[in-house]
């Protein structure tokens, strides 16, 4: 099973951040208040999305046809996602 990277508190529901890197070779250790980098801030389906849109040359049209479903749903989907990271940059 392959753990996934939590990004909300699982008692407040609040975005968590990274507070400590570590190296497993040598067991370095640093520690600090760290936000998570944008793309994790978004849902995995999300990134998923961005990753295809990426594969397909930027291509809506190529990836609506691998999708099965229609130009206009995947620019909607594609334009929800700027929304949110626009969003979230406003936030940082």
């Amino acid at each position: 099973m392959k753990l996934k990277l939590p990004i909300h508190c699982p008692s407040c529901e609040k975005q968590l951040s990274v507070t400590e890197l570590s190296c497993l070779e040598c067991k370095t250790k640093v520690s600090g208040a760290y936000s998570l980098p944008l793309l994790l801030q978004i849902s995995e389906e999300e990134q998923q999305f961005i990753l295809d849109f990426f594969m397909s040359s930027g291509s809506l049209k190529e990836m609506a046809n691998q999708m099965g479903k229609s130009y206009p749903t995947v620019r909607n989907k594609l334009d929800d996602i700027i929304e949110k990271i626009k969003n979230l940059k406003t936030v940082i």
